[in-house]
């Protein structure tokens, strides 16, 4: 690490204000300037500049515990969590629990990854007994409201609490895990509590709406891509726009909200230490990136899965140089792009060798990650061989790239060499909408940039 942060300091003459904050691994831990509510208009901070402590913030986890988890008190209490889910000393919240006489723990549920984590992308543990505490831990990944209702049964819980850290994507798989089993607890009359925690990319809306004819696991309602809400707020947005129809009524929901967290706040800027929600999820610079490029997931290029900087190198055997020039060249708020090589050793092109880019956020708030990511497809497409991911499993919807989106648009516009500024503007709208529909559902006031 020490001889990389060195190689990375050599180069920072060379990109100009950038500073590789993705190759010194910045974490929830570690302490990031901003543009503060009182800078002056106009002024711009690097995001490794380091300007004050780090914002203390308190979990819903950690609220609950400091209360003695008093609210689970005379109820059958099961658990949605996995490794994300712990206090500031990194004690899991459900070890904890399991140590308190005074509280019936009956079972772990495991989303996409596992309980425990050990489970890649698209798969799980199974059903299992978790080791240390003696709980039944069922596989919930992937499972129907009707299952996930069977499962709720089966354990016994009569209140279900959730605890996991979302990266703030509509196409991250724990948030439809939230809802889904929102809508099974509301049908069986359960009691649905979420110990809220940051969205670690803070509370900017962007992205487009997701289309009924376009959900899957990776975006089952029509929320936007960037829906820049905690899971607490989304499990509000969830109850009282959703729930009412899909369940029939709204379940008994109570959210522990945080202390001392701001929307304004990336995950860079205060000190809660930074638990990988994934496998390809390791910093949270790769949370800051993904719900961009994400988007190389359908395409041919490689997102950077099998390297140590996934969803930061992007690349493919056929692109080059000229790519990154051209990038740079664009001048697009917040980022650089560093001419980048890699050999991914899983997913896309194992073994081959990948030119690309690595991308380098230099401004937390000036970067626009999904507009970024428009500008790096639509730079891709001058190459020939660039191609759209098709998936075979479904011939209806054969592109991934549809389902990521939400609908067609995207592959159809920049198919038809629509620029970034009309591909980008043809969702402004739906921003704005969903902007508004979702504020009777925030909890924490500041500003949303």
């Amino acid at each position: 690490m020490t001889s990389h942060e060195t190689n990375m300091t050599s180069r920072r003459a060379l990109l100009g204000s950038a500073v590789a904050s993705a190759a010194a691994g910045l974490t929830l831990g570690s302490t990031a300037a901003h543009a503060a509510d009182d800078e002056p208009a106009g002024a711009t901070r690097t995001a490794g500049e380091r300007k004050g402590p780090p914002s203390r913030v308190m979990t819903g986890a950690e609220v609950a515990a400091a209360r003695g988890w008093s609210m689970l008190r005379g109820s059958k209490v099961a658990v949605f969590s996995n490794p994300t889910g712990i206090l500031p000393d990194t004690t899991h919240i459900v070890d904890d629990l399991a140590r308190h006489d005074d509280l019936e723990i009956v079972a772990v549920f495991g989303p996409e990854h596992g309980f425990r984590g050990s489970a890649q992308a698209g798969g799980s543990e199974g059903d299992t007994t978790d080791p240390r505490t003696g709980l039944p831990v069922y596989d919930a990944y992937g499972a129907s409201q009707e299952k996930l209702a069977e499962m709720f049964t089966k354990s016994g819980a009569e209140t279900m609490v959730f605890d996991i850290q979302d990266v703030g994507a509509r196409f991250y798989t724990y948030i439809w895990t939230l809802y889904n089993s929102m809508v099974a607890a509301a049908r069986l009359g359960m009691r649905y509590v979420v110990l809220d925690r940051p969205n670690p990319i803070g509370g900017r809306v962007d992205g487009a709406l997701m289309t009924p004819g376009y959900t899957s696991g990776v975006g089952l309602k029509e929320i936007v891509q960037q829906h820049g809400m905690t899971v607490g707020e989304l499990a509000r947005f969830f109850n009282g726009e959703f729930l009412p129809e899909e369940a029939g009524r709204q379940v008994d929901l109570t959210v522990v909200p945080m202390k001392g967290w701001r929307p304004d706040l990336r995950a860079q800027q205060f000190d809660l230490p930074w638990v990988p929600p994934s496998p390809n999820m390791p910093t949270a610079d790769t949370a800051l990136v993904y719900v961009g490029t994400c988007f190389f997931e359908g395409t041919n290029v490689s997102e950077g899965r099998g390297t140590t900087r996934p969803f930061e190198m992007i690349g493919a055997p056929y692109l080059d140089y000229h790519w990154g020039d051209r990038l740079n060249e664009l001048g697009l708020p917040g980022v650089v792009f560093r001419e980048a090589y890699f050999v991914p050793t899983f997913n896309k092109y194992v073994g081959e060798t990948c030119a690309g880019v690595q991308v380098h956020v230099t401004d937390l708030h000036a970067f626009e990650p999904i507009r970024t990511a428009v500008a790096m497809l639509v730079e891709a497409k001058r190459y020939p061989e660039f191609a759209w991911r098709e998936d075979s499993w479904d011939p209806e919807r054969p592109y991934w790239i549809d389902k990521l989106s939400g609908s067609p648009r995207l592959r159809t516009m920049i198919d038809q060499g629509a620029s970034v500024d009309e591909v980008v503007g043809a969702w402004a709208e739906e921003v704005r909408e969903f902007d508004r529909r979702r504020k009777p559902y925030l909890l924490y006031p500041g500003r949303r940039h």
